[in-house]
């Protein structure tokens, strides 16, 4: 019988696709806000601080949470088949990683606290799809998880009968798996891939939580697998955050509210950044990558040069993805009025 490495005990990195990376995560809470003008607090640990700063709940993380509980719920009396499953699609820096990560922390935390003193649970599983990816490069990344031996020596159905066993043992409730939409299915590897995905969610009395950018366009759900994987997932939308309506504003504005009084900067004046909203959703397209990306970087670099605030100016300094930089600087389109009829 195989056997899955427990978690190791050293703060050494690990990456979440690892056990004991995905582990570190779940036991890390953010660093407590301390302060701005305790002298106790070192520019250092203020650093820190806000390098990871906060961690913002969007409607759409909302949607996903809700949506997973439910799914949770009607999975747990599914003896086999065709169980139900998510896909959080939506444009890149929206956040969707982001969500699933929290959503999983979120169900790890429950599970512990339902099931005191058993170190020997594995409620989540977190992996990525690797680029090109095959069958077995894909059950190797669920393998690598879970840290087992000898995978050298197997072969793919091997391998494939040790994960689905351990995490059966495991008691795991949730996998996500980010990035699908690098499985191509109009490749015979790609195809065999997905095939293999179902197959593991059928083996496993787990809910599937698939991420990636813009799924429902990609050929992940083309042709007869695709409309497989449609009948059993529902889609989320992650799209960028509006500032149209006044309940678009209101959203947008909250958040960056939110980010504001996070800030622990001895010089900033508090609703700053609010004054600043409808620029920060220029600059950024809606996007919380960008957006999160933005304010930690002017932070910090307040922090290196003393000024400890964060102004326009500043904002305007920092260089945000090329993505981003090219959607603020696209011209925007005015509509001509129409010519009036003799």
């Amino acid at each position: 019988m195989v056997t899955a490495a427990q978690p190791a005990t050293t703060s050494t990195f690990s990456p979440l696709t690892t056990w004991d990376g995905w582990q570190q995560f779940v036991d890390t809470p953010h660093a407590p806000a301390r302060e701005a003008d305790d002298q106790e607090w070192t520019l250092e640990q203020r650093e820190d601080y806000h390098a990871r700063f906060v961690v913002l709940k969007t409607p759409a993380m909302d949607t996903v949470s809700t949506a997973v509980r439910r799914l949770l719920l009607l999975n747990r009396g599914q003896q086999g088949g065709a169980r139900r499953g998510l896909i959080i699609s939506g444009p890149a820096t929206t956040g969707k990683t982001t969500a699933m990560q929290q959503l999983g922390r979120t169900v790890e935390l429950a599970d512990r606290r339902r099931h005191p003193n058993q170190d020997g649970r594995l409620p989540v599983l977190f992996i990525t799809v690797p680029p090109s990816s095959t069958p077995k490069m894909l059950i190797s990344e669920f393998a690598r998880f879970l840290g087992l031996p000898t995978l050298e020596r197997m072969n793919q159905i091997q391998i494939t009968n040790a994960v689905c066993e351990l995490l059966c043992e495991l008691g795991t409730q949730l996998v996500l798996v980010d990035d699908v939409h690098l499985m191509d299915t109009r490749s015979r590897a790609g195809a065999e891939t997905s095939d293999q995905l179902k197959y593991l969610g059928e083996r496993i009395p787990a809910t599937f939580v698939y991420s990636g950018i813009d799924v429902e366009s990609s050929p992940l759900l083309t042709g007869v697998r695709g409309s497989q994987l449609a009948g059993r997932f529902k889609i989320v939308r992650n799209q960028p955050l509006r500032y149209g309506s006044s309940a678009d504003k209101q959203i947008w504005n909250d958040l960056v509210r939110s980010m504001d009084s996070a800030l622990r900067l001895r010089h900033h004046r508090p609703g700053t950044l609010v004054t600043h909203a409808a620029y920060l959703h220029a600059r950024t397209g809606g996007r919380m990558g960008s957006l999160s990306h933005l304010i930690r970087e002017a932070a910090l670099v307040s922090l290196l040069d003393g000024t400890e605030k964060i102004t326009k100016k500043r904002l305007e300094q920092i260089e945000l993805d090329s993505a981003a930089e090219q959607r603020a600087r696209a011209p925007h389109r005015h509509r001509m009025p129409s010519p009036r009829q003799p």
